[in-house]
Formats: C-alpha cells, structure tokens, sequence
C-alpha cells in the first residue's frame, strides 16, 4: 500500500516540500487531506442524499486562505490525470470561482504570494520576512522551476480569465443541477 498523500504526482511532490517548508510557501495556502470532505455537503446546502453521490466529482485537496476558503479539483470528465482538471475555490464568503485549469496553473498563481493572485505582491498578515514574503516562499519558486520549469504569471488575470471562460459557466450548470443557490 502506498503512503503517498494522493494519486495525484504534482500534489505528491508538493506535499513533500510543504512537510520540509517552515511556514506558508504562498499566502494562505496549505494542503490537506486529499479527498472527500464533509464539510463540502454543508457549503453546498446538500440535504437528498441522492445528491451527496454528485460529491465524488468534487476533490477537495487545500485551504485557499487562513478564513476558510479551500480549493478542490473538478472532475469535469473522465481523464486519468487528474492534475490536469480545472481548479474549483470556495470562498468563505459563498462565492465560486473555477482559478485554474489545472494544477500547474495553479501553482504558477500561488507562486504570486496571494491568496487573491495578486500582482502587488503578498498579503498582509503571514510571516514577515525580510523580502515581504511568506517564509518559505523562496523555497516554493526554486522548486516551482526545478519540478515544472515554471515562475510567477506575468499575467494572472489573464490566466484567471481563461480558466473562467473554459470551464466558468459548464463548471455552475453542473453544480446547479445538485446544489441550491445563485452560483452566477
């Protein structure tokens, strides 16, 4: 049996410098267990337990800020790589956004420093160091371009914008035919 952290190989590589890292590599975010979670049933308003099956579609795998917001892959299709599904993040506050269309855009965006995939640079209220990053964000580009051979977007709204229009309205009708609510 394995004692990987998921079947996914990129998260597997990424838990790995998260258990060496000494605080946040990207503001707010952080992996957790990979995989169902209860909690996604609440943040949808799930009552049928009919539709509680539709979760299976949902792969919740991070916390996306320190108030609660998480990200979770879209199994949109059948396709065995699963590091290539678009990326889902529920915010805390009820909102919905599909931020990448797979994992290694998203981890281009968390190399940003911000929760909000800011390019004015990190959030307030991490760790302050002396280049007004989070503690292990040097670490997270150095292994950014050794893994992927990728950096910052110079052009995350672009990035955040493509996701959306690929995968934005296809990603709500889905949602809508299990989960109450105005997901516009």
């Amino acid at each position: 049996m394995s004692n990987a952290y998921s079947p996914v190989r990129e998260l597997n590589l990424l838990k790995e410098l998260q258990d060496r890292s000494p605080g946040y590599y990207s503001g707010g975010f952080e992996l957790r267990d990979f995989g169902y979670d209860p909690g996604l049933a609440e943040w949808l308003d799930l009552k049928d337990p009919h539709d509680l099956e539709f979760l299976d579609r949902l792969i919740p795998f991070a916390q996306a800020s320190t108030s609660g917001s998480f990200f979770a892959l879209w199994k949109c299709d059948d396709r065995e790589d699963l590091a290539t599904l678009p990326v889902i993040r529920f915010g805390d506050e009820g909102d919905l956004d599909v931020v990448a269309q797979g994992l290694r855009e998203l981890f281009e965006l968390l190399a940003l420093d911000s929760e909000s995939f800011d390019l004015e640079g990190p959030d307030e209220g991490y760790y302050d160091t002396e280049d007004g990053h989070t503690d292990g964000h040097s670490a997270y580009l150095e292994w950014l371009e050794e893994n992927f051979g990728l950096a910052p977007p110079e052009d995350p709204d672009s990035m955040l914008d493509r996701a959306e229009q690929e995968y934005g309205a296809r990603f709500r009708d889905w949602l809508r035919q299990f989960a109450p609510g105005d997901w516009t």
